[in-house]
């Protein structure tokens, strides 16, 4: 069963390019890079270590280079806490993508204000979805393994202006279903939350 998902995940990395028009390339994903992040909120730029957590980096980088994070939404912003992302905007591509877990990375580094981490409901269970420390978490999240893998080196101002109105997802907060950001993405998002900040285009910066 593992070896047939694996097989499945592979065909589907060497087709997804193609499908957006693009031609597959291997690269060597560097040791530190940095990406843009043009939002809505304004550019952020967060750094990338490898030495940090090298898997989840890597994923990083490679969800950089498909173009997965245009105009994905911060559909989970709590002030003072984490703005997460990492949606597709395309339900059928987040299905799929969603389930492409990478193995747990050992923790290095703390979840303070400016980290990033992926978001994750158990033991190597990391895909896509991505969260900025709007504060220090530490205390709160390092136990939990969520692994920082890269910090905001420009535009934590921008950070700090993403919408937060729509609070925390149900049940704890009031607005936001969990259960139709997951099913149903920008489709559901987009025309029932029209003050949420999104990602116009993340690529590596030069």
């Amino acid at each position: 069963m593992r070896a047939a998902r694996y097989l499945a995940f592979a065909l589907f990395i060497a087709i997804l390019p193609a499908a957006c028009g693009k031609k597959p390339q291997k690269v060597a994903v560097p040791e530190v890079f940095r990406v843009r992040l043009e939002t809505t909120a304004g550019d952020i730029v967060v750094e990338a270590n490898r030495s940090w957590a090298p898997r989840g980096v890597d994923r990083f980088h490679e969800l950089v280079r498909m173009g997965y994070f245009t105009e994905g939404r911060f559909f989970r912003v709590v002030a003072g806490f984490i703005a997460q992302f990492g949606v597709h905007r395309d339900y059928d591509i987040h299905a799929k993508w969603r389930e492409y877990f990478i193995l747990d990375d050992p923790a290095r580094e703390h979840n303070v204000r400016g980290t990033l981490a992926f978001a994750q409901s158990g033991p190597n269970t990391r895909a896509t979805e991505i969260f900025i420390n709007l504060g220090d978490n530490s205390k709160l999240l390092d136990d939990q393994s969520f692994v920082p893998f890269a910090k905001v080196v420009e535009g934590m101002d921008a950070v700090d202006k993403i919408y937060s109105g729509y609070g925390e997802m149900r049940p704890e907060g009031k607005e936001i279903d969990v259960g139709r950001v997951e099913n149903s993405t920008n489709a559901y998002l987009v025309p029932r939350f029209p003050k949420m900040d999104y990602i116009k285009r993340a690529r590596v910066a030069e």
